[in-house]
């Protein structure tokens, strides 16, 4: 306990100094929370990394996969030009409105667009147009369900380019991560998508630890290389 109340109380320090709330993002989690989404949305020094990650890289197209009330959103289209542009994929009708309100607020509807469905589903329509049309995203951020981020890293390598960064939320999973004998779905998928990174050829990869007012959890980071 004292522990944990110690790092809520460093996230805060580092959140008030760094990543300052605004009426755009307090809206989003304001009513993400009102609509009864899940409390699982970045911390807010978490969303400036991933802003920061994506301004480092010059993105002009973010894919996210994963999108809940559009908190991670927001921040990740602010990273972007004038005539950048972002893709989200939700699987929830109910949470995807919630996120398409919460981006008209922050000016970033024009920006960022929110298609709703299974994300594999999703994928595979941007596959079609990216074989039509090959305009490839610079970043993605790889945050839904668990068991299937194997499919997912796999479907970002088919979708971006020679330099992209492909971010994978969650993946400590409470320290599970480290059990091979492990059946939760969500490690064993994790699992699998570290392996890929590890092994994939065209990939360069790491991944960190960390605390704060989301517990115990982590992140991978991953560059295409070829």
């Amino acid at each position: 306990m004292l522990m944990t109340q110690q790092w809520d109380s460093v996230d805060d320090y580092f959140t008030g100094l760094l990543a300052p709330a605004d009426d755009a993002l307090t809206g989003a989690l304001r009513d993400s929370d009102a609509a009864g989404l899940p409390q699982i949305a970045v911390a807010a020094n978490q969303g400036k990394l991933l802003h920061l990650l994506a301004q480092i890289q010059g993105a002009r197209r973010v894919l996210e996969i994963g999108t809940l009330g559009g908190y991670s959103t927001i921040w990740l289209a602010r990273a972007l030009p004038a005539d950048g542009s972002l893709i989200t994929l939700e699987y929830s009708p109910e949470h995807a409105a919630v996120a398409r309100g919460n981006l008209a607020r922050a000016g970033l509807d024009k920006i960022a667009e929110v298609r709703v469905g299974p994300a594999l589903d999703s994928l595979t329509a941007l596959g079609a147009e990216h074989a039509a049309h090959p305009d490839p995203f610079d970043f993605v951020f790889i945050d839904a369900d668990k068991g299937n981020n194997p499919h997912y890293l796999e479907w970002a390598l088919k979708l971006t380019r020679p330099g992209s960064l492909i971010v994978l939320d969650n993946v400590v999973r409470g320290g599970a991560v480290a059990d091979p004998t492990s059946e939760d779905p969500g490690v064993v998928g994790t699992r699998e998508a570290l392996r890929i990174m590890a092994e994939h050829p065209r990939l360069s990869a790491t991944a960190v630890q960390t605390v704060g007012t989301k517990g115990y959890d982590g992140f991978a980071l991953a560059r295409v290389t070829a």
